[in-house]
């Protein structure tokens, strides 16, 4: 091969990326050497007797969760002190009767039916994230499949098309079939790259062909091969005049005026690829699972306003947010403190200027706002035929979230009639009143489905940036962030170590690693009975 005709690894990637999608880049990386799944191997193991050493978790997300059954497993003495009067922080699901607190006075009170739950903040699971996976089986967690994308879904731009939803089929059969179309006409003129030899460029005109859609002349354009894509005016049946009318593709134009392509891209994503689990009955069924096997170990409505150290031991001092009261202390050798970066960084914290620093510079976290709708009935189902998937728009809802769980059955159901993160519109739904907020999601759905209207029963809404034991939903890393201060943030300082979502990333999966990261690195410390050696 000459040089000139070679291709930089970069360059294969990107490649790769912009034609197959980002999860098909990811594949390929891997299989090169370039990317890793998670690094999760199988149950952490913390061998040698810690002679009873005494740990303080603090935060029962799913990392202080993990970090406290391990460390109990191993032999430690543990205490977990937990803000709320439940498990799980993030890992949630918002049930009937549930009553949820914002900063400025808020109250909401869910009304959903028994049995009905919505999932405010995590709400799938990648097959990929071993971790999680794992302690679901180790757990007896069940877990059933979570549908990210279907084709029969929505895209929706209120400037386009008269403000009518589109299904996500349509969308993607036309962009495509109009890029292959165009690319086809460039392979058959020889205006590619000169690095495509005669061979290559009959291969690829095939391959646009089927890709696209595309008849023999390689247009796409109304006929039996696009409608098999987009769907038909009328499906093919059986008998006389059964036949089927072809569908009439939308304009290349005007799909890219409406930016509906934009939609296309997400499920390709690696995170998002099939298949995705969710647990049955809720996310917070695997934080329920973990409390039961911990036990009195969990300490609720504890929330912390204060920590020391000094060379033997951390002293904590907390209160209780629901009653009040004078403050308690809790004492152990050993600190993991998996609270939140935001809140983290209003607490009292005897640390070096290196932790602190890094926990300062990321407490900025990102606003995100979600809300769970409860209906008289499946309408999506019965009148539309969408079982489960995402519909997107360019309204301040942004996406609907369908069930994928219990279809075809009858009586009342929760959509996700709202998720926008890291966006002006989860700071624009989050500064409503619940009511108003209920008002403009509400508004927003009917335009996609009018049924809206007349099935709606009640709703709840959560802005994460409002939640006192959160104030947001992501850490503000930067790449020169995380170049600066991510170390430090890693590193222990004297007794105490950092875990949690701040330390590792959004996904529970990478939470659940820090936290077993750092109780290996705790545990080798008191192994070498040294409380100042890495």
């Amino acid at each position: 091969m000459k040089e000139e005709d070679s291709v930089s690894r970069r360059s294969l990637f990107r490649m790769i990326g912009t034609v197959a999608g980002s999860a098909i880049m990811y594949d390929a990386m891997r299989s090169l050497g370039y990317a890793a799944e998670s690094g999760y191997t199988g149950p952490i193991k913390l061998s040698g007797d810690p002679k009873g050493a005494t740990v303080l978790i603090l935060g029962a997300g799913v990392s202080g969760l993990a970090a406290a059954l391990e460390l109990r497993n191993a032999g430690y003495k543990v205490q977990l002190l937990e803000y709320q009067n439940r498990p799980g922080g993030r890992n949630w699901s918002i049930r009937g009767g549930d009553v949820l607190h914002e900063l400025g006075g808020y109250t909401q009170r869910c009304e959903f039916d028994s049995g009905l739950y919505f999932n405010p903040g995590p709400w799938r699971l990648p097959y990929h994230h071993r971790a999680i996976l794992d302690y679901c089986k180790r757990l007896n967690v069940a877990v059933e499949p979570f549908n990210h994308l279907n084709n029969n879904a929505y895209v929706h731009s209120s400037g386009a098309f008269g403000g009518k939803p589109r299904r996500f089929r349509e969308i993607q059969a036309d962009f495509y079939g109009h890029v292959s179309e165009l690319l086809a006409r460039c392979t058959a003129q020889n205006k590619l790259d000169q690095a495509v030899t005669q061979e290559d460029r009959e291969m690829l005109l095939e391959a646009l062909k089927g890709w696209g859609a595309l008849n023999d002349k390689y247009e796409y354009v109304r006929g039996i091969e696009t409608s098999e894509r987009r769907g038909y005016d009328f499906d093919p049946g059986s008998g006389v005049g059964a036949e089927g009318v072809p569908s009439e593709p939308m304009a290349l134009h005007d799909i890219l005026q409406a930016r509906m392509w934009s939609a296309i891209p997400r499920s390709l994503e690696y995170d998002f690829s099939p298949t995705m689990f969710q647990p049955v009955g809720g996310m917070g069924m695997i934080s329920a699972a973990f409390a039961r096997e911990l036990g009195p170990i969990i300490k609720y409505n504890c929330k912390v306003i204060d920590i020391k150290q000094d060379s033997s031991a951390v002293t904590v001092t907390y209160v209780n947010p629901e009653r009040g009261g004078p403050p308690s202390t809790a004492k152990a050798q050993w600190c993991v403190n998996c609270i939140c970066g935001s809140a983290l960084s209003t607490i009292p914290m005897q640390v070096g200027a290196p932790m602190r620093n890094a926990i300062n510079a990321i407490a900025d976290y990102g606003p995100a706002f979600k809300a769970g709708l409860q209906f008289k009935r499946r309408f999506w189902e019965e009148d539309e035929d969408i079982y489960g998937g995402i519909t997107y728009t360019d309204l301040p809802i942004e996406i609907i979230g369908y069930p994928n769980t219990q279809y075809l059955s009858s009586g009342r159901a929760i959509l996700l009639g709202a998720y926008s993160i890291d966006s002006q519109h989860a700071y624009e739904m989050t500064s409503k009143s619940p009511e108003e907020r209920m008002k403009v999601i509400l508004d927003n759905g009917a335009q996609i489905h009018p049924q809206y209207r007349t099935e709606f029963e009640n709703g709840v809404s959560v802005g994460w940036h409002r939640l006192p034991w959160a104030l947001g939903c992501e850490p503000s890393w930067t790449e020169e962030k995380r170049q600066r201060y991510y170390k430090d943030l890693c590193a222990f300082d004297g007794r105490i170590v950092l875990a949690g979502g701040h330390v590792g990333g959004i996904w529970q999966e990478q939470a659940i690693l820090s936290g077993l990261d750092a109780i290996k690195r705790l545990h080798q410390r008191v192994m070498a009975g040294s409380g100042d050696k890495a």
